[in-house]
C-alpha cells in the first residue's frame, strides 16, 4: 500500500470550500465526496435541483475550471506532484482501480483521489474502451507506446495459443525496446498487460487471448484441457476430476468429467479410458477406425507398420491391434503380406 504525505480527503474538502455552495454540492455528489460515497448520476442530481443533465454537467465543468483557478489549487501544487510522482513509478499508465488500490480501500479516500485526478492538470484519463479498461496516465506519448504495444502483442496470438507469463513478458520487452530502461519491470510489465481486455491470464498463470475457452475458463470441459496440458502425455479420466479439484479446488464428478471429455473434439480416447489432446496429432476414433485412417493415407503397409503406427496413436495392446487387423470386412491381406483396404 503506498503512504501518502497528505490526506486526500482533508485536501479535497479545503479545494472545495472555496467554492459557491450549489457548485459544491454538484461536485460532492458526483464525485461521492460526502459522508455518502456513493457518487450520483447527472440525472439524479438534476432531479434534485429540478434542472436538466445537461445542466448538472454544466455546473461540475464551471466548478472544476474554478478550482483549477483558485489560490487552494495553486497552493496544493506540491500534492498534485506527490500524485505525479505516485503514477510515474507505478509505470505512467495504470488502470484505475489497481491505482486506487494501491492508496487505499476505503470508498471516501479513493474518491478523494480520483477527484484530484479529475481536477489535476498532470492527469490524463483514459475511458474504458474494447481494448482497456479505465485508465490514468502523466506522459500521453509512452502511454500510447504502450497501448500500441499491447494491441500488436494481441495480434501475434492466435485464439488457441497458451503462453508462458515469462515468455509473455519477453514479447512485451521486444515491443517496447526503446523506452526508458526504468520502465522495463517485470512488476510495471504486469501491471500494463493488466490493462488489456483482450489478453489475460488462466488459473495457471498462462497467457492468451481472453475469448479463448483455454483463458477464460468456466466449465470442467475447460478445466480438464488445462489438465491434460499440463500433464503432458495421455491421462485417466478419473485422474484428471482428480486434478481438477487438486489444482482449482473445484468439484469435478468422475461421470461427469468422463462425459464432458467424450463431448468436446479438444480431446481424444487413446486407450481404455485414457485422453490425450487432439492437438499432440492424435487421431480420433478406436483402433479400427485408425488402421482405416492410416491405409486410406499411405496406402499398403505391413502388419509391422501397422501395429508399430497404431500403437503411437493408441494406449492398447499390440494383440487388440492385430485382432482388429482379422475383420475381412475392412481390410484384406495382400499376396506380399501387406494389408490395405477391404
Amino acid at each position: 500500500m503506498i503512504k501518502l504525505s497528505f490526506k486526500p480527503k482533508e485536501v479535497v474538502k479545503k479545494i472545495l470550500s472555496e467554492l459557491p455552495e450549489r457548485s459544491r454540492d454538484v461536485l460532492i455528489k458526483r464525485y461521492g465526496l460526502g459522508k455518502e460515497t456513493s457518487k450520483m448520476t447527472l440525472e439524479a442530481i438534476g432531479k434534485e435541483y429540478s434542472i436538466t443533465r445537461e445542466r448538472v454537467r454544466q455546473i461540475e465543468e464551471h466548478g472544476l475550471n474554478l478550482i483549477r483557478k483558485s489560490e487552494a489549487y495553486k497552493d496544493k501544487e506540491p500534492i498534485f506532484s506527490e500524485l505525479r510522482g505516485v503514477i510515474d513509478d507505478l509505470g505512467v499508465l495504470i488502470a484505475e482501480d489497481e491505482l486506487l488500490d494501491s492508496i487505499s480501500k476505503a470508498d471516501g479516500v479513493r474518491n478523494a483521489v480520483h477527484f484530484l485526478l479529475v481536477v489535476g492538470d498532470f492527469f490524463l484519463k483514459h475511458k474504458e474502451n474494447e481494448h482497456f479498461t479505465h485508465r490514468w496516465s502523466v506522459d500521453k506519448e509512452l502511454a500510447l507506446t504502450v497501448e500500441e504495444s499491447i494491441k500488436r502483442i494481441y495480434n501475434n496470438l492466435d485464439k488457441e495459443d497458451i503462453i508462458s507469463e515469462s515468455e509473455l513478458i519477453s514479447n512485451f520487452l521486444i515491443e517496447i525496446k526503446d523506452i526508458s530502461d526504468k520502465y522495463k519491470s517485470e512488476e510495471i510489465i504486469k501491471r500494463w498487460l493488466k490493462l488489456s481486455k483482450k489478453i489475460s491470464s488462466n488459473p495457471l498463470g498462462e497467457w492468451g487471448k481472453s475469448e479463448s475457452p483455454n483463458i477464460n475458463v468456466k466449465g470442467i470441459r475447460d478445466y480438464a484441457f488445462l489438465v491434460i496440458r499440463r500433464h503432458g502425455s495421455p491421462i485417466h479420466f478419473r485422474e484428471v476430476a482428480e486434478e481438477i479439484e487438486k489444482l482449482f479446488d473445484k468439484k469435478a464428478h468422475v461421470a461427469t468429467t468422463h462425459n464432458e471429455l467424450i463431448k468436446d473434439k479438444r480431446f481424444v480416447l487413446v486407450g481404455r479410458g485414457l485422453y490425450a489432446l487432439t492437438d499432440w496429432g492424435y487421431s480420433d476414433g478406436v483402433v479400427r477406425d485408425v488402421i482405416k485412417q492410416l491405409l486410406a493415407k499411405d496406402g499398403p503397409l505391413t502388419k509391422e507398420d501397422i501395429v508399430d503406427r497404431v500403437l503411437k496413436e493408441r494406449h492398447v495392446k499390440e494383440n487388440t491391434v492385430l485382432v482388429n487387423l482379422q475383420n475381412n470386412k475392412l481390410f484384406k491381406k495382400l499376396s506380399d503380406d501387406k494389408y490395405t483396404l477391404a
